[in-house]
């Protein structure tokens, strides 16, 4: 695991051993990296079931002005600490050690507003649309944003959920990405 591009360039991050998470593959990264790359820089970004921060970091070091990590396992956040050291990323870091539901209320109440939020649940356990329902019962995402999904090729995503829309999806050997955008505000009265 190491940082792709920008400011933290190749810095190597630290491995979660044997802790109860799965990094999101340097292979991936760089592809989301590489769809995403003009909407990074300057940007609020959320990096939920964060584990040991690799995709927020990235952001970090492609130019967020400020990443989120929201990860629950106190054994996680501190590897996610060290990461943040170990690239000297920390001054535009801030870790929210709660479950994603309660994380997101939480930021809903306190008027969070991302440009880019990307989620990793554990594969095949139903996350997925948990996590669509979630982001519509708490709005934290700007209109003009976009949320980022990472699930298992295999599991099936929604075209539409809420005010979500499904926008693109890339598959990566057992892994996809499904890019999601918000209805439009003027859109969202046509129903």
């Amino acid at each position: 695991m190491r940082v792709i591009a920008g400011i933290a360039k190749k810095r190597r991050l630290k491995s979660p051993g044997k802790l109860p998470v799965r990094p999101t593959s340097d292979r991936v990264k760089e592809s989301l990296f590489n769809i995403i790359t003009n909407l990074v820089p300057g940007s609020c970004f959320a990096d939920l079931y964060a584990g040991t921060g690799g995709v927020g970091i990235e952001a970090l070091s492609r130019g967020a002005c400020k990443t989120v990590f929201v990860e629950n396992d106190p054994r996680v956040v501190d590897v996610l600490r060290e990461n943040l050291q170990l690239t000297g990323l920390g001054a535009g870091a801030e870790i929210i050690r709660r479950d994603v539901e309660s994380a997101l209320r939480w930021m809903c109440r306190k008027n969070y507003i991302f440009n880019i939020i990307f989620a990793d649940p554990p594969y095949r356990q139903g996350l997925a649309g948990q996590t669509l329902n979630m982001l519509n019962k708490y709005p934290v995402l700007h209109q003009n944003g976009i949320f980022i999904l990472e699930t298992g090729a295999g599991e099936a995503v929604p075209e539409q959920a809420g005010v979500f829309t499904l926008a693109r999806r890339e598959k990566y050997g057992d892994t996809a990405l499904a890019f999601y955008k918000p209805i439009a505000e003027e859109d969202k009265n046509c129903e």
